[in-house]
């Protein structure tokens, strides 16, 4: 059963290019194991008809095995960040290899069997799922793990540990555009520095990266909203007889979806 709502903080840098991004995150409820990992082997997006087999798109994502309990209390592993044309999303689809296993609390490694029936991979419907003009688009896979792992009812201690557990995935997609932004100014221009705007309001912190122009302007775009804490590192030091560049912090910058936050000048000399 599946109900419709993998790897690394996100760390994105901001290009600049304009061009639409998508995004796949996984995170997981909690569930009375040690450990939850999967064989995650491709993920692809359908983009047309449900019927039509031609409408998947193989997503840009390295073959590994996560252990979800890793991703719990507002953390995240951010399997797939790429570039992708604007367009209609209808499906999300994982494919998920032998390698499965949950060690129970009893220290015992189980391994996790799919039923035959999902040997094509798990799918999930979007509803009203879009990616838009310049913008990035996150799909957010909340994995349930004390639903999504079931126990054979006819297995007693001394079977083949390999059936005790079946892997029934219940997953929840969060889809959501980003299209928060921060910008501003900073005064030296010449310091050239990195700007960092870290998202403060999460257990784990998204850190988003660019660097200010030649004239000291930066914008950062495809936020997510919440508070962030918006740091400066220059890159160059002053000239002789100058004020010296420094290290700035500004916290408590608020960030809200569909508007572009902007701090100013901030001057990288007091």
């Amino acid at each position: 059963m599946l109900t419709t709502a993998v790897a690394f903080t996100s760390c994105s840098k901001d290009d600049d290019s304009g061009s639409s991004k998508l995004q796949v995150k996984l995170m997981d409820a909690p569930g009375d194991f040690q450990k939850v990992v999967l064989d995650v082997q491709q993920i692809e997006v359908h983009l047309k008809e449900e019927n039509d087999p031609e409408g998947w798109k193989i997503l840009p994502f390295q073959a590994q095995t996560i252990n979800v309990l890793d991703y719990v209390n507002g953390r995240s592993a951010l399997l797939v960040d790429t570039d992708f044309e604007p367009g209609d999303l209808k499906e999300i689809r994982l494919k998920l290899g032998p390698a499965s296993y949950v060690i129970g609390k009893d220290g015992q490694q189980y391994d996790l069997k799919t039923p035959s029936g999902q040997t094509s991979g798990v799918k999930l419907k979007l509803d009203k799922a879009a990616v838009q003009e310049r913008a990035t688009f996150q799909l957010l896979l909340d994995f349930d793990v004390a639903k999504s792992i079931v126990e054979r009812g006819n297995w007693r201690p001394g079977n083949d540990k390999k059936e005790r557990y079946l892997l029934k995935p219940v997953i929840r997609v969060v889809a959501q555009d980003l299209r928060a932004g921060l910008r501003g100014t900073v005064t030296p221009a010449a310091a050239r520095p990195q700007v960092l705007a870290i998202r403060s309001s999460i257990t784990v912190p998204d850190t988003f990266s660019t660097a200010a122009d030649a004239a000291g302007a930066y914008q950062l775009s495809g936020l997510p909203s919440g508070t962030y804490r918006v740091e400066f590192f220059p890159t160059t030091t002053a000239p002789t007889g100058q004020p010296e560049y420094k290290n700035v912090v500004k916290s408590n910058i608020s960030v809200v979806n569909d508007q572009v936050t902007d701090l100013g000048s901030t001057s990288l000399t007091q």
